[in-house]
Formats: C-alpha cells, structure tokens, sequence
C-alpha cells in the first residue's frame, strides 16, 4: 500500500487534513500540490518495489512488520499522540482502523510476492473504485463498473492463466480492506485530532503484525541490512507520501487529488518496470489504462453530482 498508500475518495491523510494547521515547510510547497501527490504516489510505488527486493532477506510478513514498526515509530514520535481523554467508542474506531491498515499492507505485499508489480496495484485499486462507484449510486457509474471490469478481464489475459490465481486473491482482499480502510481513516479523522489517530492505527497494526513476522522471518528481522532496507520502505511507503499529501491537501481540492491518485496503477507499472524489469504485455498495458480510466471517470461523476446538489 498500497497502501499508502488512499484511494479514488480519501487518503490517510485527508481524514485529518481539516484539523491539521496551515502552513508546512516551504521546500514541500514549492513543488505545487499536484506535484507533492504525484511525488507521494512515485515514492509509494518505488518503496513497494523496494519491498519486493527486499523479500527474499526478510519474507512478505517481515517486510510488512518492518514497514509497520518503522512508520509507527516515526509517526508517534512526530505527533505524540494523547492517550487520554478518548471514549471507548473512539478506540473502538482506532483499532479497527489499525487492523484494517495491517490486513491491507499484508494482502498486498503477499500480492506482489507472487504477481508483478503494476497487476496487483491494478487490481487491488478495484477496492477503493467500487467503493466511490457505490457511493455515487448513478446510472452512469454502470459505464465505469464494466470499464474497469473489462480492464480486469485483459490484465489476466482473458482467463487469468498468466497471473498466479493466490497472487490475485490477495490483490483482491487488499482492495477491500482499502475500501475499508478510507471508511475507517474518515471515522479516525473525525474522532483525533491531527493525524494522531493515524499515529495510532499504525501503532496498533505493527503490534497485530508483529507475531506473523517473527513466525516468519524471525531473528533475520533483527539484521543491520534487512533492519535499514525495511526503514527505508517505510519512509518511501509510509511516512513520505502521508506528509506530501497531508500538504498537498491544504491547498488541492479532495476531487482533483483522487483523480490524481488513479494514476497510481501506472506508477507501480513503471516502477516494476524500473526497479523490477517486470514488463506488461500490450494487452495489459490496456487493462491498467482502462481501470484509471474508470476510477477518474467515477471520480468526476461523483464530483459532478455534489455540485448539482450544492445550491
């Protein structure tokens, strides 16, 4: 994660940007707001091609508790998050969020541990996609369903014989705990100020994690090398994009950013392409191509119809 990595509708940033105060380092805001996204998304799909390098040292579980550990560290350090004060509804809400954000990140990185790179982002963006076509509750979001169906159906070559079916299962389950995830992510938001509850979340998910990395990976979680690549996918992954984003969002309206964050398929296609040399077939290149064109043309339906709806 993705995620991060966020989706067509939310980010995990945008569920605390309105309490979040103005302002922020001025060499972040000199790259514009559409530049500060698009450089999260590069980050987030370099650091998730960092992590599959990073595989065959530590295992998908282990990469995924370095990556939650580190993120939960820096975050809690950064935003001292308070402990007191919250009802048992609001932790109710936090854990959820937190379980959430560990299912996500262990799905995906078992995804792209069997399939490329750009698929299993592709696929796992149908979460969030369903989710805003739902939401929109249009006729003409039935055009973007098939779209992105159609998109679906090239990328595994007709009958998904070319892509591990267990690859495309979990790409399939982090898409929905990414639907989930925005749900949750806007619910914390609502409920902590700042990004403390994301602070949170992620606390809670390295914890969650953490006994299906060591029964995994065990004392190689615990090498000088493995210990600094996990660190750095939870800075490319994690930490980075949520800061960019969290400033890009002061200033980018929420309809623009989640048409910027379709294009996410085909920056994890070039960084598999780069980092990888995982290559798409012409046919799959299409595939990526119709499901970012579907998930902006849901995007712009939604947005159009909370315009009509504004007096």
């Amino acid at each position: 994660m993705t995620p991060s990595s966020s989706a067509p509708t939310s980010s995990p940033s945008t569920a605390s940007v309105a309490a979040t105060p103005t302002g922020g380092p001025r060499r972040f805001g000199s790259l514009g707001p559409v530049g500060l996204v698009l450089a999260g998304g590069v980050s987030v799909q370099f650091g998730a091609a960092l992590a599959v390098t990073l595989m065959p040292r530590a295992g998908a579980l282990g990469v995924v508790t370095l990556r939650l550990l580190v993120a939960a560290l820096v975050l809690l350090v950064v935003c001292r998050p308070r402990l007191r004060g919250h009802s048992r509804t609001d932790w109710g809400t936090v854990v959820a969020f937190g379980l959430t954000l560990a299912a996500m990140n262990g799905l995906f990185y078992q995804a792209v541990d069997r399939i490329s790179l750009g698929a299993a982002v592709t696929l796992e963006f149908l979460g969030p996609l369903a989710l805003s076509v739902l939401a929109s509750r249009r006729a003409v979001n039935t055009v973007w369903a098939a779209l992105a169906l159609a998109g679906v159906f090239l990328l595994g070559g007709g009958d998904f014989g070319d892509l591990d079916p267990a690859g495309v299962a979990f790409a399939l389950g982090a898409g929905a705990m990414w639907a989930s995830y925005i749900v949750f992510s806007a619910r914390t938001g609502r409920r902590f100020p700042q990004a403390d509850g994301l602070a949170l979340a992620m606390a809670i998910g390295a914890l969650a994690f953490l006994p299906l990395g060591i029964a995994e990976s065990g004392t190689r979680l615990l090498d000088p090398v493995t210990v600094g690549l996990g660190a750095a996918v939870a800075l490319m992954s994690s930490v980075l994009p949520y800061t960019l984003e969290l400033l890009a969002l002061r200033n980018l309206p929420a309809s623009a950013f989640a048409i910027l964050m379709s294009l996410e398929p085909a920056m994890a296609a070039l960084a598999g392409f780069l980092i990888l040399d995982q290559t798409l077939s012409a046919l799959q290149a299409l595939a990526v191509a119709l499901v970012i064109a579907a998930s902006m043309g849901a995007v712009r339906t939604q947005v159009g119809r909370g315009r009509a709806s504004t007096p």
